[in-house]
């Protein structure tokens, strides 16, 4: 129970990801945080690289929840997603997850409108 609270602390957006009012045929939602759930809770605290992964994860899906264009990015992406069997799967697709959000937000820029007041 101890572990589950230190987890906790490098994922605060932990309640807002796993509460997430999804539709009923949202099945990729509810895989992702299904895999959100699972991963994050078996990591390894002591190693540095699982704690920055989980802390990536959590902000990946926080963004996911909050930002419908991300939303449908990852949604379309996820599929096409290949992993060998040799990795460790859950592993490999939180690294996929990661990975999209970054060339999400390297490769998106937002359109800014800035109102002129006469």
């Amino acid at each position: 129970m101890n572990d589950n609270k230190e987890v906790l602390k490098y994922c605060p957006n932990y309640y807002n990801i796993v509460n997430f009012d999804f539709s009923d045929n949202d099945v990729i939602s509810e895989k992702l945080i299904t895999i959100y759930r699972n991963y994050i809770f078996t990591v390894d605290l002591s190693n540095v690289e699982d704690v920055n992964r989980i802390t990536e994860l959590d902000r990946v899906l926080y963004n996911y929840i909050q930002d419908f264009l991300f939303r449908s990015t990852l949604q379309k992406e996820i599929i096409t997603v290949k992993v060998k069997k040799d990795n460790n799967i859950i592993k490999s697709l939180v690294d996929s997850i990661i990975h999209i959000f970054t060339n999400y937000e390297e490769y998106t820029t937002r359109k800014i409108y800035i109102s002129k007041w006469i």
